[in-house]
């Protein structure tokens, strides 16, 4: 029986959109397409959810707001210097990638379904984005090589807000244009909205940084207050402009992220609370308002549509961009395959087509359908496939051998630059600045912030990671960061060093002491112990095992084997649940004491 219950319906859409996150994170699949799904089964399918009737007039405001949401935390992601940090590639891709995939795009929706080109160049505008909430889960099942998922990881935070960026630009050229303004009004309407975005986005970031880092707001209100100014801006930038708010929000979080000495790891925490639910709802609702008439009203050219971005648009726009790299054909085709379409994508749709209705565009209730198909197609499609084509290609990973070590520390950098030499992939994170410029000097990659927080998920790379070595002096902090690891790397690849028996003692009854974890290097070695040897003259050293019968003498010689690396270069990590053993041709890292 259908319900008009509005508190039924908020609980049924509250219960989805639970089950949706928890499937897309067990099986490993965006969440958008799990949501969307379940948008069209709520609304055209069954009819249980009618959006506009149970949210009335407030729909577009809330769809705007989260919207603008959406769009600051993308901001959050648009620092300057990981740009300049993360190759040519990348920089082509957000410059001329971003032309080449609009103008293609735009060509395709014209001549395949009727837009006129001004709509046609908004959809284009739309279609840029990929986005990590798509991206991320792909690249933990394929397993790329790490050049490629470095590249896919950069282009997928920060196409977001450029390609934001580009469809408010051309939505507004079709507003004003369809208002019966001249063009050189309609051009005036745009220089104001970006004017307007700029001066108030630049504001409100000012203000807010200045308030964080002054201290004049306390931490616990600082994801609350933030969340409340994006609204507060937004507003503001609407009242004197038009579609300026949007603009302002983004520019408002590349503020914050392009702001020095300031940390925004707990803004990004609001991420895994909020804006999950936020985006959980948003995308319900949006879902259910699909007209499934509409969709057909496209035809068989969302099959030539979806066989051109996945098969010409996107590789040709690779290809472009990686001309001159050195890259192999191999790593340029697995690139060219994969751009799943996400969040910004679909959002973005559903605000404008709201607006372009009431304002009688023509050809714009097609807009969603088309949307919602290149999102779900190219997810659904990348997600099969792009496991098979990157190993069919030679260009996958398929045992990540690198480590990442928690803890920036006298003891932690001597084994991470032992492993190092020996050309074993080494990332050390740790939230001290001067720790890790330390590590960065001696020539170690480093990951600046918590490991386990919303915006390591975003910004700490784990291409080519595939095993946690947690060495803080802070149980609780190894412990989180072993729970948080292990369904990345499972169960028996997370290890924490053990603690002394001092803390064992006192800790019995703190909850984080007793999640379990493999002890690194072995249950009777602590921090402590490690950590006064090496300042008593111990060094790290590696011995490489001959012959089985030298082998043997040699292990027996070795009193703290550390790590062992096979014959194949994997590297192994000692510790409690050992499931190796080395052999001849093996390499042993071990603890050698001070004759």
């Amino acid at each position: 029986m259908v319900t008009t219950n509005p508190i039924y319906l908020l609980a049924i859409i509250a219960g989805v959109c639970a089950v949706a996150q928890w499937s897309a994170w067990k099986l490993r699949l965006p969440s958008i397409l799990f949501l969307l799904l379940a948008g069209i089964a709520l609304g055209p399918v069954s009819g249980v959810l009618d959006s506009d009737a149970l949210f009335g007039d407030l729909l577009f405001p809330f769809v705007s707001i989260a919207v603008a949401i959406i769009l600051f935390e993308g901001g959050l992601t648009l620092n300057v210097s990981h740009i300049r940090g993360h190759g040519a590639i990348v920089r082509n891709l957000l410059t001329l990638g971003v032309v080449i995939t609009w103008a293609l795009m735009s060509v395709c929706a014209h001549y395949l379904f009727g837009f006129e080109w001004p709509l046609a160049c908004l959809f284009g505008a739309i279609g840029v984005v990929t986005g990590p909430t798509v991206i991320k889960p792909l690249l933990r099942t394929v397993r790329p090589s790490e050049k490629i998922e470095n590249v896919l990881h950069w282009e997928g935070i920060l196409v977001d807000p450029i390609g934001a960026f580009l469809a408010i630009l051309v939505f507004e050229y079709i507003v004003e244009s369809s208002g019966g303004g001249a063009t050189g009004e309609v051009m005036w309407v745009l220089v104001k909205l970006v004017v307007m975005g700029l001066v108030l986005g630049c504001i409100g970031g000012k203000c807010l940084a200045l308030a964080i880092g002054k201290y004049l707001i306390p931490d616990y209100l600082k994801e609350s207050l933030t969340l409340m100014g994006v609204v507060v801006v937004f507003a503001i930038a609407e009242s004197f402009q038009h579609e300026s708010g949007l603009l302002a929000v983004t520019i408002m979080g590349a503020w914050l992220a392009n702001e020095k000495k300031l940390r925004i790891d707990e803004l990004i925490l609001f991420k895994k609370h909020v804006t999950v639910v936020l985006i959980s709802v948003l995308f319900i609702l949006l879902a259910a308002r699909l007209q499934l008439d509409a969709v057909a009203q496209l035809g068989w050219g969302i099959v030539l549509f979806l066989i051109l971005v996945q098969c010409v648009i996107r590789p040709l726009s690779v290809w472009v961009c990686t001309l001159g790299s050195g890259w192999s054909w191999q790593e340029k085709a697995l690139l060219g395959w994969i751009a799943p379409r996400g969040i910004v994508a679909a959002a973005i749709s559903s605000l404008f087509v709201i607006k372009l209705e009431s304002n009688n565009v023509a050809g714009a209730e097609l807009l969603v359908p088309l949307a919602f198909v290149l999102i779900i197609g190219t997810v659904v499609l990348q997600s099969l496939t792009a496991k098979r084509v990157g190993d069919y290609l030679g260009v996958t990973n398929l045992a990540p051998n690198g480590i990442l070590v928690v803890g920036a520390n006298p003891v932690s950098l001597a084994i991470a630059n032992a492993l190092r030499k020996e050309e074993v992939k080494v990332t050390v994170a740790d939230r001290s600045a001067r720790k890790i410029t330390q590590a960065r000097q001696s020539g170690l990659s480093v990951y600046h912030g918590n490991p386990t927080s919303g915006h390591a998920e975003d910004n700490l790379s784990l291409a080519g990671i595939g095993a946690l070595a947690a060495m803080t002096q802070n149980p609780e902090t190894n412990a989180l960061a072993v729970v948080h690891f292990r369904s990345q790397f499972g169960s028996d690849r997370v290890f924490a060093l053990a603690q002394n028996p001092e803390q064992t003692h006192e800790e019995k009854k703190d909850p984080t002491s007793l999640r379990e974890s493999n002890s690194l290097f072995s249950a009777d070695i602590t921090y402590e112990m490690l950590a006064d040897a090496l300042q008593q003259g111990a060094s790290i050293e590696v011995s490489a095992l001959d012959d089985a019968t030298s082998a043997e003498s040699q292990l027996e010689s070795i009193s703290m084997p550390l790590f062992a690396i096979d014959d194949a270069g994997f590297t192994h990590i000692y510790g409690e649940g050992k499931d190796f053993s080395p052999e001849p041709g093996w390499k042993i890292l071990h603890l050698k004491e001070r004759a």
